[in-house]
């Protein structure tokens, strides 16, 4: 397989923006829902805080503990990147392009925002 600089890049920042979007972004909450536990303890200071803890059993247990990890994650979505590159370049190239402008944007974003907190 022949993957050009320009590919590689967009399939690396692609499978950055699922790979966030899926563990992080709080638009997949509702996806992510039915995978977890919600687990509510009191702390020291008395206030609430709420846990997400996998399901313990089968295979939602699985998707909840692949979801809770980011690295995990990141070798599926990897994988769902690399798989439309291959086998659907026309709407899948699309959709990698799309993640992957997204994603830049993402990392730009966060190196503004260390910059402005480190200049005050």
């Amino acid at each position: 397989m022949n993957i050009t600089v320009i590919d590689f890049i967009i399939l690396f920042l692609s499978s950055f923006r699922l790979t966030r979007l899926l563990v992080f972004d709080e638009i997949m909450e509702k996806i992510r829902e039915p995978f977890f536990t919600e687990i509510e303890e009191v702390s020291a200071k008395g206030e609430v805080e709420i846990f997400l803890v996998p399901k313990p059993h089968g295979w939602k247990g699985w998707i909840g503990r692949m979801l809770n990890c980011y690295w995990c994650t990141g070798m599926w979505a990897s994988a769902f990147c690399c798989l439309l590159y291959m086998f659907l370049p026309g709407i899948g190239g699309m959709l990698l392009l799309i993640l992957a402008i997204a994603g830049g944007a993402a990392i730009l974003e966060l190196a503004v925002q260390q910059f402005i907190n480190h200049s005050d």
